[in-house]
């Protein structure tokens, strides 16, 4: 890849595109690939799909276990989640280039599991912290980062498709595991909900491990240290400044969705449909724009997303106050934060050699896990100081990821400057 420098950002660039590397061929296809595909999907599903329903346990926590406490110290368990998650993608990164996903993916199983097994034996905070904070989150990004790595290494023509179809997985586990989790709290207890959902992650782990595979080019040298070159190259830093900004807001729906509802009279046996709805809307979100920008571009198609992202919470959560309001705005959040999560790999991944695919990626959600851990927090600090408005919150999510879409845009221009581009 050519080095671009940071220079280039503030002094602008002498050619109008930025080359896009060229690599050993890819497969794009074979049962190998599509086995990928699956065993990530499944992978996807009872990690990221879990880690979207955590609104579930905040509502739920709020109103048992943790009922003496407030709002934004549950949502620290969820914020924790997303950080360990997010920051050990550059471990993990550099461990799937070296060696590939398998020797990533069975211990992440094992830590995956007995995470799930341990918070349904938990009972005080702390507890809840070091197994769904701590130990959850970090079995996630050991399941995800080697999954949807494994997949750039198969396709590039098709690359977007493919991830997305991945990524679809924890839309579908975010519509199964609320609706789950809400029917199996009532009838069996806390306790045996999760361990249940313990035994489906057991399962989908199994197969996830014996089919992820990645092709990885002859002779490659393994990486040991974290590859600070690679923020010289001018557009990745902007993905990289985007991402920041629109992680900061990008989860807060997630969070707070259900408290929404039920403060706005939604009854409890209802919230935990809204918040399938969204990751139902996500689901179509990781398939619909990803098959789309193959054809016409993986930027052409993110920065629309991220900005209508932001623009919804601002023109239509702000103001939904009934049930059907508050579905819809699920719904279009969930589809387009869906397309920009199944989005923002294939287009690291394009401006990546495939060698440095798994770095890059781990570098990406490494720097912005601190974003993520924020968002959270500073959601429910801003409902606390409002006196229990969600306005300030709201406006949180929808200025930071409208801003975020602005750099994502920036790394367009700076790839190539033509309207009509297929980037």
């Amino acid at each position: 890849m050519a080095d671009t420098g940071l220079d280039e950002l503030a002094h602008g660039e002498k050619n109008s595109s930025v080359s896009i590397p060229v690599t050993a061929s890819y497969p794009d296809g074979g049962v190998r690939a599509w086995l990928t595909v699956l065993g990530a999907f499944l992978a996807l599903f009872c990690t990221f799909g879990q880690l979207n329903s955590f609104g579930t346990f905040q509502t739920w926590y709020a109103g048992h276990q943790l009922r003496e406490l407030p709002p934004s110290t549950i949502a620290w368990i969820g914020s924790l989640q997303l950080w360990i998650f997010f920051f050990s993608g550059g471990f993990v990164g550099l461990i799937f280039d070296a060696y590939g996903p398998r020797v990533i993916m069975i211990p992440g199983s094992v830590v995956l599991v007995f995470s799930i097994m341990m918070t349904s034996l938990a009972s005080r905070y702390y507890q809840f912290v070091l197994a769904q904070g701590i130990l959850f989150g970090l079995g996630v990004g050991m399941m995800f980062y080697p999954s949807l790595a494994a997949i750039s290494t198969h396709f590039d023509k098709y690359r977007g498709t493919a991830v997305g179809i991945a990524i679809a997985g924890s839309g579908v586990g975010g519509v199964v595991y609320p609706v789950l989790f809400q029917q199996l709290f009532e009838r069996v207890g806390f306790g045996w909900a999760v361990r249940i959902s313990g035994f489906i992650s057991l399962a989908a782990c199994c197969v996830a491990v014996i089919t992820v595979t990645s092709m990885r080019p002859p002779g490659q040298q393994k990486t040991s240290v974290l590859k600070c070159a690679l923020l010289q190259d001018g557009s990745f830093v902007l993905v990289v400044a985007g991402s920041i900004l629109i992680c900061l807001g990008l989860f807060i729906p997630f969070f707070y969705i259900a408290d929404y509802a039920k403060d706005n009279g939604i009854s409890a046996s209802t919230i935990f449909y809204i918040l399938s709805a969204m990751n139902g809307g996500g689901t179509l979100g990781r398939l619909a724009p990803p098959l789309l920008s193959d054809a016409v571009g993986r930027f052409n198609v993110m920065v629309p997303c991220a900005f209508l992202m932001g623009l919804s919470a601002l023109v239509f959560w702000i103001f939904a106050k009934s049930l059907v309001a508050i579905v819809l705005f699920a719904i279009v959040y969930g589809f387009f934060s869906g397309a920009f999560i199944a989005l923002l790999i294939p287009c690291v991944a394009q401006i990546s050699e495939r060698k440095e695919v798994g770095t890059k990626i781990g570098m990406l959600y490494s720097i912005i896990s601190f974003a993520a851990l924020a968002g959270g927090p500073a959601a429910g600090a801003l409902l606390r100081v409002g006196h229990g408005s969600y306005t300030g919150m709201i406006v949180l999510c929808g200025v930071s990821n409208v801003a975020g879409s602005f750099f994502m845009l920036w790394a367009r221009l700076r790839i190539d400057r033509r309207t009509l581009a297929v980037v």
